[in-house]
């Protein structure tokens, strides 16, 4: 997992399931009329909220497994799944729909501080991010390794908060068009990769392999 590869595909991953591109207009919606000290100040509640959250499933989410009976490879297969169906969302649109639902939804439940909800969770923290990062986790050989996918999963959440600084200028610069190609083309590469995690975990059954 320390190897560059390894690091570029887990770093690649991360990056198409939760979308920084995507949740820019999704934050500009919920700071609507807020001043740029308290747009900062929800990025940075944000930021530090959701990474509070992937460090625990990084760290617990196979113990959680294990004391349930759930092995890596049958959970690598029903993550693929998952991460397959995130796909066909992004490449329809429909992700978008259901992030500007929950958006408007934490905007009237949470109109002042909408960092944790609907921000941290589900928006950033979502299904598919969590299972991406068990499955991040399980394919991790020591300690090394999950720093190493630690380091990534920061490095993604990093990006997401400049993306929240920079959102009024990545709307403009993209605009919903550019947006939509963004989200199909990241759609694309995110059907393979779930493809390759379900192969990955039908291999360690002892099928294709």
């Amino acid at each position: 997992m320390t190897e560059l590869p390894a690091l570029i595909t887990a770093f690649t991953t991360l990056f198409i399931i939760i979308d920084p591109p995507g949740l820019a207009p999704v934050f500009i919606a919920l700071t609507q009329g807020m001043t740029v000290a308290h747009r900062r100040a929800i990025a940075i509640r944000a930021f530090l909220v959701a990474a509070t959250l992937m460090m625990v499933f990084l760290f617990l989410g196979e113990a959680v497994l294990g004391f349930i009976g759930i092995s890596m490879d049958a959970f690598r297969i029903a993550g693929g799944i998952l991460l397959f169906l995130t796909a066909l969302d992004m490449l329809f649109q429909r992700r978008q729909a259901r992030r500007e639902d929950n958006a408007a939804e934490g905007q009237a439940e949470h109109h002042d501080d909408p960092s944790v909800f609907p921000l941290a969770l589900p928006l950033i923290v979502g299904p598919g991010a969590i299972t991406t990062v068990i499955l991040l986790a399980g394919q991790a050989e020591g300690v090394t390794d999950l720093a190493a996918v630690a380091g990534v999963v920061i490095a993604v959440l990093l990006i997401v908060f400049l993306a929240f600084l920079a959102s009024p200028a990545i709307e403009r610069a993209l605009g919903k068009t550019g947006l939509n190609i963004v989200t199909r083309v990241l759609g694309m590469l995110l059907a393979a990769l779930a493809v390759q995690f379900v192969l990955d975990g039908l291999r360690g059954f002892g099928i294709g392999a």
